[in-house]
């Protein structure tokens, strides 16, 4: 793992509100900014701004978020009717025994789209004001249960219509009542927002139309991963998967639990990818270099594509008031990097590694080649509010359908793909093991480097 840190004086002299800093990246932190009001906030760039142009340098509009926050405490009661699209959530605190439950949307159905709101694929060109929106308003019901309550034989009737809507093809209408009135919001680095919560006392749902890929694969007698794979090689999405996998609706029938949705997430990225990178192994290299590039919500990604065997290698640079680097006087650079046999150990940049793998190999996949792959990713000050790997891997799979910069020469192409970042290649060089490795190319790199300087 790389993990360094860079002084950027220049980030620091102009910074906008940011989080309170945190023990770990994986950590969840307070939200100070979903208060009523926020002391920071310039009164006249919010009347300018009205939470259309992000004039504060924020990713999203914290006084939008903060009144959705506040009408949800108010008025949200234990009586909760609406549909799910359908969503369920399976938590990792207390295992083995685990908190399961629907998330149910506030919404009238007509109101919008309400199959989208647990589809992470069709968010990559929704703004995140609107996917808090969407998000936050569906109310999470919670009974606990043994993860090995998932088995055939131990299921009972919540844990039987948690798998149903698990397998649910269309959103389902639902009626739950709580024990008490719903509190709280979720964000995670991990998993998309999710609104307040509460235990389930009664639960209702009407007609489930399942999906008839994953009903078989339910079915079906196969391990967790053939039946991953499976699904996916039929087109099923990836959400889809995670449900499914999440609710013990996969694997083999006797040894079926439920998986915490933050570790089915992963376990998804990781077992799809693995199973593309088997497959364009045997596919010739590509013979040029292609640079991919995409700007969204104070993130920019890139990609560069260059011929040989399949390698891997993800490194994100956090800039001052970002998430996992919320008062920081300079940037913090982390990566992860696998050849051509793969990793056995887990990344330590975290589920964002398997999530771009994911998309890039899915990408040589449909191209029927392999490469040397370099994702680099530069995330500036204002996304300062977690939000879920999907938002890595769906804006990758975006850049990646676009139209590449193509060159013959990798100096060309590295000299386009700096054009586009922050940080100069001296400072991606000394963290990227792809880049120090380059075979000839040390004495061309100090040349560039000395007249970026």
């Amino acid at each position: 793992m790389h993990n360094s840190r860079y002084r950027l004086p220049s980030c620091s002299q102009s910074r906008s509100p940011s989080l309170q800093p945190q023990p770990s990246r994986q950590s969840s932190p307070p939200l100070p900014l979903l208060q009523p009001i926020h002391p920071t906030l310039n009164p006249s760039l919010c009347l300018q701004c009205r939470g259309s142009k992000y004039l504060c340098g924020l990713a999203y509009c914290p006084i939008i978020a903060s009144s959705l926050k506040t009408m949800l405490e108010r008025s949200v009661d234990k009586s909760i009717d609406g549909y799910t699209p359908p969503s369920v959530f399976v938590g990792r605190f207390g295992y083995p025994k685990v908190s399961i439950g629907p998330m149910i949307s506030l919404e009238d159905e007509g109101s919008a789209d309400i199959s989208m709101y647990d589809c992470p694929e069709q968010w990559h060109d929704t703004t995140l004001d609107d996917i808090l929106r969407f998000r936050l308003t569906m109310v999470r019901g919670k009974v606990r249960v043994h993860v090995d309550d998932a088995t055939p034989t131990k299921s009972n009737r919540i844990t039987s219509i948690i798998q149903e809507l698990a397998m649910a093809k269309l959103q389902v209408y639902a009626e739950m009542l709580l024990k008490h009135k719903p509190s709280g919001i979720s964000l995670s680095e991990y998993l998309p927002p999710s609104g307040p919560s509460a235990e389930v006392e009664r639960l209702k749902v009407g007609y489930i139309r399942v999906d008839d890929r994953i009903e078989k694969a339910y079915y079906d007698d196969l391990s967790a991963r053939e039946a991953i794979v499976q699904l996916y090689n039929q087109g099923t999405g990836i959400s889809s998967i995670v449900r499914a996998l999440s609710a013990g609706c996969l694997g083999y029938k006797s040894r079926r639990r439920f998986v915490p949705t933050r570790w089915s997430i992963t376990a998804v990225d990781d077992t799809i990818s693995r199973a593309l990178i088997e497959e364009i192994r045997d596919e010739p290299s590509i013979d040029e270099y292609i640079v991919y590039s995409r700007e969204v919500s104070m993130n920019r990604f890139l990609c560069i594509l260059m011929p040989g065997a399949w390698e891997f290698e993800w490194v994100e640079a956090w800039f001052p008031n970002t998430v996992w680097n919320a008062y920081g006087s300079g940037y913090e650079m982390i990566g992860d990097h696998e050849g051509y046999r793969g990793r056995k150990e887990y990344a330590k940049v975290g589920g964002c590694y398997y999530s771009a793998r994911l998309a890039v190999s899915e990408h040589l996949a449909s191209m029927k080649r392999q490469a040397r792959v370099l994702m680099l990713r530069e995330i500036y000050p204002g996304f300062n509010i977690p939000v879920g790997v999907w938002f890595v891997r769906e804006h990758v799979r975006a850049m990646l359908k676009g139209n590449g910069a193509r060159f013959t020469d990798i100096d060309d192409a590295l000299k386009y793909a700096m054009s586009m970042l922050k940080i100069p290649l001296k400072e991606w060089t000394r963290e990227s093991h792809m880049l120090r490795g380059m075979k000839g190319y040390q004495t061309r790199l100090l040349d560039y480097v000395a007249q970026r300087v």
